[in-house]
């Protein structure tokens, strides 16, 4: 049997994002933990992070998210017939977040099903997303990146408290009518799976703890090649993006990628200093929150980079809707 292409491709149609109100600053943490805003700062780029109430769950944030993703594509909920929830941090793994997020947004019936990559999460949805849509099996798709890490990190602990935060973003995914239109470029995605033990949840009564060094000498040393790749598989040089989105591990990790992906002059993505690490939601928020800035316009090209526990990666160019 033979399956065709329906369509020739995929587009991002439009995005939406969430940040919890409660806004906790380095000065408030240094109240209560031995350390300090410069401390912080140095290490991490954070300034400040977003915290959700006990009562804001990772299914309400990816509901706001979600809706604002609708709107700004111009789709009423019924157009809409998958949704894709990218998350690590459910309180529980059944049920999942995806067929609450759509009955609670009007979505009839649609396929629904959480994804797993950690902070790669959203570019792994994303390729998801495309392929279904270019398939046939979705006419438009729902992709949610929804975490609320403070519920599995220790907010006593300096290591992980100081830079993990909540929050949520969304894109919905559509067809490209012509190879013209076609917004979501090819992936380029791996593991490295005997590296799994440096950012983990050992079992359901633990916090998250990573080796930030060693994670931070992977990123560093290992990403950049697969940035460039992704590039060179959409057909455009890294001189010729508008922005780069990488996911919001730390400020450091962030600028040290940049520098190695040779293009000095495109536009970073920081969304880390005032959002924190919110996961597989700093990639769409940051998108999100660059787009309704004026930073990035439609058409614009843009590439993401997710990576974090597993460790999984991918990378991928799209256009800015």
């Amino acid at each position: 049997m033979r399956i065709n292409p329906v369509v020739p491709g995929a587009r991002i149609m439009g995005l939406g994002e969430h940040q919890p109100a409660t806004v906790v600053t380095n000065h408030d943490l240094a109240a209560r933990m031995d350390t300090s805003d410069e401390w912080i700062r140095s290490r991490v780029g954070v300034h400040s992070r977003r915290i959700a109430g006990p009562t804001e769950s990772v299914v309400d944030m990816a509901v706001v998210a979600g809706g604002k993703a609708l709107a700004a594509a111009g789709l009423a909920p019924t157009d809409v017939d998958l949704v894709i929830v990218a998350t690590c941090t459910m309180p529980s793994p059944i049920p999942h977040a995806a067929a609450q997020v759509a009955a609670r947004l009007g979505i009839p019936a649609p396929g629904a099903y959480d994804l797993n990559a950690a902070c790669a999460g959203f570019v792994y949805g994303l390729t998801a997303a495309a392929s279904a849509v270019t398939s046939g099996a979705a006419t438009r798709v729902l992709l949610v990146g929804a975490e609320k890490l403070s519920d599995w990190v220790d907010q006593d602990d300096r290591s992980t408290a100081i830079i993990f935060a909540d929050g949520a973003g969304a894109a919905v995914v559509g067809p490209a009518a012509t190879e013209d239109e076609i917004g979501i470029g090819p992936v380029v995605w791996g593991s490295s799976g005997e590296k799994a033990e440096l950012i983990q949840i050992p079992d359901r009564s633990s916090f998250l703890g990573q080796e930030g060094q060693a994670v931070f000498r992977w990123a560093t040393t290992a990403l950049a090649p697969v940035a460039v790749e992704a590039c060179r598989r959409a057909g455009i040089a890294p001189t010729d993006l508008r922005a780069f989105v990488p996911h919001q591990a730390n400020l450091r990790i962030v600028e040290a990628i940049a520098r190695r992906i040779g293009a000095p002059d495109v536009l970073v993505a920081d969304d880390i200093v005032q959002a924190g690490n919110t996961s597989s939601a700093s990639i769409p928020l940051a998108l999100a929150r660059m787009a309704a800035r004026g930073e990035i316009r439609p058409g614009d090209p843009v590439l993401l980079l997710g990576f974090g526990a597993g460790l999984t990666y991918a990378g991928q160019v799209v256009l800015c809707p």
